[in-house]
């Protein structure tokens, strides 16, 4: 299965911004939350909003893999999602508003084109 390589690789980009968070935590000395110290807050920025995009998008390309979706849309899809997930990533680090952005525009693109082409290759003929 394809989307098995995007999300091997989409999650060294959790860890890595996981990472990014621990350093923070670290340097600040914040156990818990966020402490109000801004660096923390934006690296725990970050990482949530990774995990909460890349979660649903993961799935959503395993479905649409698992019903017949043509092997180069995967990897088209795949491509710009992990793109867009390190653009706004870097973009929400590097305080830069254009690369977060950017970076949901893509993600956004990716997640709407996987609802529309799940619908596509469903098996509507198994449903009933």
């Amino acid at each position: 299965m394809i989307t098995a390589l995007y999300a091997s690789l989409l999650t060294i980009l959790m860890i890595w911004l996981a990472l990014q968070v621990i350093k923070q935590r670290h340097a600040n000395k914040v156990a818990y939350a966020d402490g109000g110290v801004e660096p923390l807050q934006i690296a725990r920025s970050a990482q949530s909003n990774a995990m909460d995009y890349i979660s649903i998008t993961s799935i959503l390309m395993g479905f649409a893999e698992f019903n017949g979706m043509h092997v180069w849309l995967v990897h088209i899809i795949g491509i710009a999602f992990i793109t867009g997930r390190i653009i706004h990533a870097k973009g929400i680090l590097g305080k830069s508003l254009k690369g977060r952005v950017l970076g949901m525009k893509m993600t956004l693109a990716c997640m709407v084109s996987l609802i529309v082409l799940n619908l596509v290759y469903l098996p509507f003929a198994q449903l009933f």
